[in-house]
């Protein structure tokens, strides 16, 4: 099955939307070959705010109607916790709130951007969304990612190399408990980093130090600015180190 025949055979529903290169590859489909869907975008303290401005450009591309749900997820303790599996009681709290504005502006089905590549053994948020019935169309079409970065290239959508980003939450060692303090020095000291030219890189909080963890091309750049990146992270971290085993691109 390709995109174009998920979409016939589907004309209508409600796309959760995060503004990353997935789920902007289902909003572009969506227009082209569905009827009547709409993006929802949740917005929250795990999310920095280019995310946001990403998903607003991309619905407004592709003339997709987007509704942006405010969402405080720092009230459920089982998220700020921050038990191994908080991604499954994120994805349940966020996914339900989607469906619940769905189903009052009169859509019953629900998507989401996983893909093919996406390992669901690794990803609790996954069984949340089996459990929720949210559908995946890129899964479903046997699309991996480097399948939907072409796919977003042909279709002109500027995130088609935009770098995996995982929330915000992810910067904080599980066990840990989640502040909005911490979440807010994470956002401002990567966006310090990608002012910096850098790319496709995490910072990861261990106490009150920031561990910056960059991909293998980039470790040479990052050790040779060591000094402005110590000096534009100082007002936010006492302690900065460079991590010396190259990021992954899996969170």
């Amino acid at each position: 099955m390709e995109l174009k025949d998920f979409f016939e055979q589907n004309p209508s529903g409600a796309l959760a939307f995060s503004g990353g290169v997935d789920s902007s590859l289902l909003v572009w489909a969506s227009a082209q070959y569905g009827k009547d869907w709409r993006a929802y975008y949740v917005h929250s303290a795990f999310q920095p705010a280019f995310e946001l401005e990403d998903a607003k450009r991309i619905a407004a591309q592709c003339g997709m109607p987007l509704t942006v749900i405010e969402g405080d997820i720092l009230q459920y303790p089982e998220v700020t916790a921050n038990p191994p599996d908080r991604c499954y009681y994120c994805k349940r709290r966020i996914f339900s709130g989607i469906l619940q504005r769905a189903a009052e502006d009169g859509y019953r089905l629900v998507i989401d951007g996983t893909n093919a590549s996406d390992d669901a053994g690794d990803r609790p948020g996954m069984k949340a969304l089996r459990e929720l019935e949210v559908r995946s169309p890129l899964r479903e079409c046997g699309l991996t990612k480097s399948d939907v970065r072409a796919l977003c290239r042909e279709a002109g959508l500027f995130v088609w190399n935009k770098p995996s980003y995982a929330c915000l939450a992810t910067r904080i060692p599980a066990g840990t408990p989640i502040t909005e303090e911490a979440l807010r020095k994470v956002e401002q000291g990567e966006g310090l980093l990608a002012s910096l030219g850098l790319r496709d890189f995490r910072i990861r909080l261990r106490g009150d130090a920031a561990v910056i963890q960059v991909t293998d091309a980039q470790q040479d750049d990052a050790w040779a600015m060591r000094h402005e990146i110590r000096s534009a992270l100082a007002p936010i971290f006492p302690l900065v180190s460079l991590d010396l085993t190259a990021r992954k691109n899996s969170d």
